[in-house]
């Protein structure tokens, strides 16, 4: 999906890594939310507490689930990140984002 309709976004940043990450907020009618992002070159540790979708717009990665091999991902992509779980980035060129935030129903 490449645009979003009666949505509400925070225009308030969230920054992490020194700027090195940025996002921000996209909440929809029912409740649920998305996050638009950039992430610049780097190596990067995030945990969620909710199911996590990662769509790679654009950009080079590699990614890597507890338990798991490393992946990459060129120009697009997506992986799933479980709940209550961390996971490793390695950013190879600027990364274009959305991460959606997914019920566990």
């Amino acid at each position: 999906m490449s645009e979003f309709t009666n949505v509400t976004i925070n225009s308030k940043a969230n920054i992490y890594f020194d700027g090195k990450v940025t996002s921000r907020t996209v909440i929809f009618p029912d409740g649920t939310r998305k996050t638009l992002g950039i992430m610049l070159p780097g190596e990067y540790e995030f945990s969620t507490s909710q199911k996590e979708e990662m769509d790679i717009q654009a950009g080079v990665l590699e990614y890597k689930l507890q338990g798991q091999e490393w992946e990459s991902i060129e120009n697009n992509g997506v992986f799933y990140v479980p709940a209550n779980e961390s996971f490793l980035l390695k950013v190879h060129s600027v990364v274009d984002y959305c991460c959606s935030y997914l019920s566990e129903k």
